[in-house]
């Protein structure tokens, strides 16, 4: 039956795609702009993230989308990281295979992508920013106790990780530790990787 073949092509190229994926740095995850982004395309970037992986994301087909409107690939992109949220920093590149459109364009971003996953930071510089930043948006009160970050370094591992050393480890909740990740990828460019924060007794 048809539907049975093709369910078992769906099936194979999964795990094709797993496999390929566990032997890679970078993960380039190719979306049909004519369909968006599928319950298994979201599936399989969520594995790319949950392994550690860069990512770029490529919209293909994007030569068979209705242009009319001024800002369709900026419209597109916004909803398209919405889908991808909490991980949304990652490099969309609309490209047409057929058309040979912005093929060049996405390896080096896939080149950019694998930099940033080997970043290391001094921790002298680290601190100069992430201390200031804690300033700027103190973590909240527990118990009547403030909690107190006296000290980050990034961790010696071949993905990024951050430990941040403090008073209360346990009592960081998860918006302040995504606004610990946002500022460290707003201050040095950790486009398209998955980072990791971690909190240490101090």
């Amino acid at each position: 039956r048809k539907t049975k073949v093709h369910e078992d092509l769906e099936f194979y190229s999964v795990i094709r795609a797993i496999k390929a994926m566990d032997e890679a740095d970078v993960c380039m995850l190719l979306l049909d702009a004519t369909k968006g982004i599928t319950a298994q395309d979201l599936s399989i970037f969520g594995l790319a993230v949950k392994k550690g992986k860069g990512v770029v994301v490529l919209v293909n087909k994007w030569d068979l989308i209705d242009k009319k409107e001024t800002n369709t690939a900026r419209d597109y992109e916004a909803n398209l990281k919405k889908r991808l949220a909490p991980f949304s920093d990652v490099p969309i590149i609309f490209t047409s295979v057929l058309e040979k459109q912005r093929i060049f364009k996405s390896i080096e971003a896939a080149l950019e992508v694998y930099e940033n996953r080997l970043k290391k930071i001094p921790t002298s510089r680290l601190n100069e920013v992430m201390l200031k930043a804690i300033q700027s948006y103190n973590p909240p009160v527990v118990r009547g106790i403030p909690i107190r970050i006296k000290y980050v370094t990034q961790l010696p591992t071949y993905t990024p990780a951050f430990a941040f050393f403090c008073n209360l480890p346990d009592d960081v909740k998860q918006p302040y530790r995504n606004y610990l990740e946002n500022q460290l990828r707003t201050n040095f460019n950790f486009k398209g990787v998955p980072i990791k924060v971690f909190f240490r007794k101090k």
